[in-house]
């Protein structure tokens, strides 16, 4: 059954995922009229299913010890918090003005300030002797006049006290709220993220918490969100997207969340396993012929009007270069492995291949290969081939070494840049002067390549060793996944980069 908090103006439900506790009206009728009280709502009352959620109480639960500031609810919105707090007063005052002692007292100490606890209780110590020193007086004189003499002093004096008390409480109070809310400013949860972009994209890349909202309603019924799992299901995503994004160190994260570094490096690798599985074949696919003509950008339609994706390499460091020959005992450490040739060398870099569609978004990404492969064994090794119609168009910005590979699948491999291949075949090549539109083409993967890499820094490398593992279950390191993640969610982005 979903629950929602019976506060005006608070809409916290009880949802799957949430860290949130709802409680039920107290049985006892003194407290339950508490509760009614501070929930100030005018002729409302309480059936079996109202309840209140914990960000309404200081610490963030009820406690049912009567002298505990939580044992009545206190944590409302301005609006609300006057009318309650003066029907809370009068009930409190006109029926147990002890019991409001002792919550001052409470939340005096909890915020620090022992000494002012102190002080009111001595003074109420004073209070108990002097009346005390006044009743066994009044024997000796007209018992009337005294009875009249000292009952006024005395009504002054509770009510200056109570004055006081509740001036104290009502401070201490609006400092609590101004503390929660700069608590709740600085933490990393969904309320702080809900109605901030500029921190959602600073710490997931993602432009809103809409589409991160998306994001975790895709993921969530394939995580684990049980009471042994220490993170709830939003901070695990939240985690990985900051190693995604910023990234940052697995002890900062441990730090940052409160775990321990083996529980993040779990979480990391299982989200990315995850969103490999779940968000990559949702994002990055290739689009049918007809999608692709219906959305050419103009810059194309009159020079190449059959263009199907427009291709690249790019590469990554890896953070130990691994050495070829390794004994064939020992697991093999990275996905290129499995494709690399025979060299005196050891590996030191990933290479990739990307196509990018000519709206901007990436529509293929290859495995990574030893970084001195070539493109011709990375074209027909990743699958990128079976991916062309007879008839299709593909764009690359110098002379890739896939043009015997293109045409044997009825395609059309085209140069954009006017380049040279040097005479010894070490693929270096010199731009020569391009239109306009040569240049615009040239620069459009490069451009969705160093958007990727800008939004997801972890791409800029080194690849850390435990990343190049191999899952032998997909045939793909970690870092295999990362690249593609990366894609797929830049893919949800609406920044991204149409040719112009």
């Amino acid at each position: 059954m979903v629950h929602t908090c019976v506060v005006a103006g608070c809409r916290n439900r009880r949802t799957p995922g949430t860290a949130l506790s709802f409680y039920r009206f107290p049985r006892d009728p003194e407290r339950k009229q508490r509760w009614i009280a501070a929930v100030n709502r005018e002729g409302w009352a309480p059936n079996d299913g109202s309840r209140l959620c914990s960000t309404h109480f200081i610490s963030g639960k009820q406690v049912k010890n009567p002298r505990s500031p939580d044992y009545v609810p206190s944590v409302f919105t301005a609006a609300s918090l006057s009318q309650s707090m003066k029907e809370a007063s009068a009930f409190e005052h006109s029926d147990k003005p002890e019991a409001q002692v002792e919550a001052a007292n409470a939340l005096l100490f909890l915020q620090g300030q022992g000494r002012m606890a102190e002080e009111l209780g001595q003074n109420q110590d004073a209070e108990e002797a002097e009346s005390t020193a006044s009743s066994s007086s009044s024997d000796d004189g007209d018992e009337a006049d005294q009875a009249s003499d000292q009952v006024r002093p005395k009504s002054g004096k509770n009510i200056s006290k109570t004055h006081d008390y509740e001036a104290s409480l009502r401070a201490l109070r609006k400092e609590n709220r101004a503390l929660r809310e700069s608590v709740e400013k600085m933490s990393l949860t969904e309320a702080s993220l809900r109605n901030d972009p500029e921190k959602v994209s600073f710490y997931t890349g993602l432009p809103n918490y809409f589409v991160l909202e998306t994001v975790m309603w895709l993921l969530s019924p394939h995580m684990k969100g049980d009471k042994n799992t220490k993170l709830t299901k939003f901070q695990q995503l939240l985690l990985t997207l900051m190693r995604l994004r910023l990234d940052l160190r697995n002890q900062d994260l441990a730090y940052r969340f409160g775990v321990k570094v083996a529980t993040v490096t779990r979480t990391v690798h299982r989200i990315i396993n995850i969103m490999s599985t779940t968000l990559v074949p949702t994002a990055v696919f290739w689009p049918s012929r007809v999608e692709l003509r219906k959305n050419l950008p103009a810059a194309l339609r009159s020079t190449h009007p059959n263009c199907a994706v427009i291709i690249d390499c790019f590469r990554v460091t890896l953070e130990k270069p691994v050495n070829s020959h390794a004994s064939e005992e020992r697991p093999t450490t990275t996905a290129a492995m499995l494709t690399q040739a025979s060299q005196g060398s050891g590996v030191s870099k990933l290479k990739y291949l990307i196509g990018v569609a000519p709206q901007g978004v990436v529509t293929f990404v290859s495995r990574g290969s030893p970084g001195n492969i070539s493109d011709k064994c990375l074209a027909e090794g990743c699958g990128f081939l079976c991916k062309l119609l007879p008839g299709d168009v593909v764009l690359a910005d110098h002379d890739l070494d896939i043009a015997e590979s293109v045409a044997a699948c009825g395609a059309e491999l085209k140069i954009t840049g006017a380049s040279s291949t040097s005479p010894g075949g070490s693929g270096e090549h010199c731009r020569g002067a391009a239109s306009p539109e040569k240049v615009s083409v040239q620069r459009h993967v490069e451009k969705v390549i160093s958007m990727v890499k800008k939004r997801y820094s972890i791409l800029t490398g080194p690849v850390e060793s435990p990343f190049s593992m191999v899952d032998r279950a997909s045939n793909m390191t970690t870092f295999d996944k990362i690249v593609q993640v990366a894609c797929a969610l830049n893919n949800l982005c609406i920044s991204a980069a149409p040719l112009e």
